[in-house]
């Protein structure tokens, strides 16, 4: 059986932690699958520099593509290298990242190989399918999950005949895992010139600036995210106060950003970010499975609800039944007094 790929996203000498997320994963799904994962560096002045992190990851074999013009990203030159390194290798699944790069890649690869595509997996299982139609069985297939119709249902996707069989996930949704530090795999330096041909060098980026993000909501121990409930920016204040007192960060639902009491790089859920706090406090939020899809991961989730029915209870930890107004100050006011 052919074998797992994930390609790797560098920015400059670092890869993305979406990456090693889905080394992760890919890794699990190739012990599953009884193949060796495999992974794909393209880059400026990577060689020496990505590879031994790469690997302790339990890649068996990184294929590297060091060339001027691989960095920064542009479309066709990244295209060509995946196209051909896959016309050659023929893997069952091709694994990237739902960013924007990989939101760019994943389509042109896929269609011009003919293999189909799911975008933003929130998981992803080996399982079998029965094709009741044409009355075939296939064994091994990649379960493609995700949310659709607005996140109103969870769909599993197949792809029985075409391959690879190609996913996008976002970043935050898997766990990152290294397998050894000093794994033991396979570094192949590409011959770049092979796979892309001149023409491909058509774009060249002439300045890019990259803003840091206004907070770190990937990477928070603890999380105070609000809802529709909360019923106003000042309502938001309480939330970044309370926050404050427990060295955390604030998120919001969709529901509250689009009522403007908050920014929208604040949103966590399906169409925001995913994030996998030890604690999540949600104040004023219903839980619906839009919202649920971006912290469910989470250790410990504390409901502040004035709706003791309300369905982020059935996943909460801890239910406290009242109004945001009520109860945050008083959180706020205890960890005053009581922290160190």
């Amino acid at each position: 059986m052919n074998n797992v790929f994930v390609y790797c996203e560098i920015d400059k000498y670092t890869v993305e932690e979406v990456s090693y997320e889905l080394l992760t994963k890919g890794r699990k799904l190739a012990n599953q699958l009884g193949v060796q994962l495999e992974a794909i560096a393209a880059g400026s002045g990577i060689t020496g520099k990505v590879e031994k992190e790469i690997l302790s990851y339990g890649v068996d074999k990184l294929h590297v593509f060091d060339a001027e013009g691989l960095y920064p990203y542009t479309s066709k030159p990244h295209t060509s290298i995946l196209v051909n390194l896959f016309k050659a290798e023929q893997p069952q699944i091709c694994l990237m990242g739902a960013t924007v790069i990989g939101r760019d890649l994943g389509p042109r690869v896929s269609s011009s190989l003919t293999s189909g595509l799911t975008a933003d997996c929130t998981a992803l299982e080996i399982g079998d399918y029965d094709d009741k139609k044409a009355g075939k069985h296939y064994d091994n297939l990649l379960y493609q999950i995700r949310p659709a119709f607005g996140g109103n249902i969870v769909a599993t996707i197949v792809n029985p005949d075409h391959r690879p069989q190609m996913a996008t996930v976002r970043s935050g949704v898997m766990k990152a895992e290294k397998v050894a530090d000093d794994y033991k795999g396979e570094v192949v330096y590409e011959d770049v010139a092979k796979f892309v041909p001149e023409t491909d060098y058509v774009v060249k980026v002439l300045d890019r600036h990259v803003e840091k993000a206004k907070n770190n909501l990937k990477g928070a121990p603890i999380i105070v995210a609000g809802g529709y409930g909360v019923g106003s920016k000042e309502g938001f204040d309480l939330l970044f106060k309370l926050a404050e007192e427990l060295h955390g960060e604030v998120g919001a639902s969709r529901a509250a950003v689009d009522a403007g009491f908050c920014e929208h790089d604040l949103q966590i859920g399906q169409t925001g970010v995913t994030v996998r706090p030890k604690v999540y406090i949600a104040c004023g939020i219903s839980g619906a499975i839009q919202h649920v899809a971006g912290m469910k991961e989470s250790g410990i989730v504390i409901s502040i609800n004035t709706d003791p029915q309300a369905p982020i209870n059935q996943i909460a930890d801890y239910i406290i039944t009242g109004s945001v107004e009520e109860v945050v100050p008083k959180l706020i006011k205890y960890y005053k007094d009581n922290s160190k």
